[in-house]
């Protein structure tokens, strides 16, 4: 098939062969059975190894060793960055496109997240597109659908399920009752983990995510240094057994939302209830739920991960070009941008909140915790507490009323003193809103 007369027809330098880089290769190839107002001519790759087996043949495009060389070779038109990382290769193939006034497509979420601000003036400076739907989110249109679907609602909180590994492993350690370890260990055998799984599991995956989001639906300044970040490589199966009797799920939730001091973005490990739209979001999908006048909530949901999904996105922003021209990448101009504000952990939490513990199995040490508790001006509202069995340890879940987290925070580390649990307890911050 020929593209119609007078349509345009651009060509691309693809950076970066892994997974999604192989999948866009394949996806390029069907161009004809999708709806582009255009034609996508990939002229050069590069990546680290020429000879690795991708599942697609690259036997006719041009082999670039230094993707930088690529990004400024007359025959390309447009950079696709799929190399990944916040900087090396990745980072200087983005600024000599830009700098060389090219589009750039990305789905480096770590490199949007660190140095968004940095790219975002480079790409304005040079009137150059700055395109990373498929940094957040796989194939769903979040980015596009807050940076312009919904430019004209004032948003009071994006929140989410951004990591689709953490949400396979507190799935299944709900249906199962399997353990962390052995859960993560299928996740890895099945794909959906990586051989070193720190980045999902430590909660950093889904914190680049959650703070480009946050920078386009409020205008601020993205500093990855200033999101609170907390993993679910402490999250026992015990306490998920138990949030479940109390009708709750835990998740792995990122969000951003307006507060008193300005845009705070934090990522952790939370109870919601089994009827929060969150809460229904299982196995390695993810959701994405926008919150604001005059629309209400949005809930977007679907595959966040793999090839297929983030190839998708990588073509919905290529199918952008051909639009018009570039506007700024992250919504308002870099100037304009606030600076993202978040309170200290600890001091300024209020909420109600989850403690599951094993407590040693000895006379005086339940109501030892409770004392505490109380001491530190913490009310219990809901508590269960299971045999200890043959294990010399009993697991205790408790809910308590609405307090600040540092008041929970004093009495367990009175507790530790005592030497009353077998474990170090969990903490975890209760969704209230169904």
């Amino acid at each position: 098939m020929t593209a119609p007369k007078g349509s345009k027809t651009l060509r691309l330098g693809v950076a970066g062969l892994g997974t999604v880089g192989g999948g866009l290769l394949k996806l390029i190839a069907r161009q004809d059975e999708l709806r582009l107002p255009g034609r996508l001519v990939v002229t050069a790759v590069s990546a680290r190894n020429k000879s690795r087996n991708r599942g697609v043949d690259i036997s006719k495009l041009r082999w670039v060793d230094d993707p930088v060389e690529l990004a400024t070779a007359d025959d390309v038109d447009v950079v696709v960055e799929l190399i990944g990382g916040s900087d090396g290769p990745a980072k200087l193939t983005v600024e000599a496109a830009l700098k060389a006034g090219k589009p750039v497509i990305t789905a480096n979420k770590a490199l949007i997240a660190e140095h968004g601000i940095e790219m975002a003036e480079l790409a304005e400076k040079h009137n150059a597109h700055l395109l990373f739907e498929a940094a957040v989110a796989g194939a769903i249109p979040i980015v596009r659908a807050i940076r312009n679907s919904l430019s004209g609602v004032v948003v009071q909180r994006v929140s989410g399920i951004l990591n689709g590994t953490c949400n396979y492993i507190l799935s299944e350690m709900l249906r199962t009752g399997a353990a962390y370890e052995s859960v993560l260990a299928e996740a890895q055998r099945l794909g959906y983990a990586e051989s070193d799984p720190y980045l999902d599991v430590s909660g950093m995956d889904a914190a680049h995510k959650v703070l480009i989001l946050a920078s386009i639906a409020f205008g601020a300044r993205p500093d990855f240094s200033q999101v609170q970040v907390e993993g679910v490589d402490q999250i026992e199966a015990m306490d998920i057994s138990l949030a479940n009797k109390f009708d709750y799920r835990i998740k792995l939730v990122a969000e951003a939302f307006r507060a008193k001091d300005g845009v705070r973005c934090r990522v952790a490990p939370v109870l919601v209830q089994k009827e929060h739209p969150l809460a229904q979001v299982n196995g390695p999908l993810n959701a994405v739920v926008v919150e604001g006048e005059p629309v209400g909530r949005l809930t977007f949901t679907g595959p966040g991960a793999g090839a297929g999904p983030t190839a998708a996105a990588v073509m919905g922003d290529l199918a952008r070009l051909f639009e018009g021209p570039a506007t700024p990448p992250l919504g308002k101009p870099a100037k304009e941008l606030a600076a993202l504000i978040t309170a200290a952990k600890g001091t300024a939490d209020q909420g109600s909140f989850f403690i599951g513990a094993k407590l040693a199995d000895k006379p005086g040490v339940f109501a030892a915790l409770t004392e505490e508790l109380a001491e530190a001006g913490v009310s219990i509202d809901k508590l269960i507490q299971e045999s200890a069995g043959d294990t010399g340890a009993a697991p205790v879940a408790i809910m308590t009323h609405p307090c600040p987290r540092a008041s929970v925070e004093k009495a367990l580390a009175k507790v530790a003193e005592l030497k009353i649990t077998a474990d170090t307890p969990r903490l975890l911050r209760i969704e209230t809103r169904a």
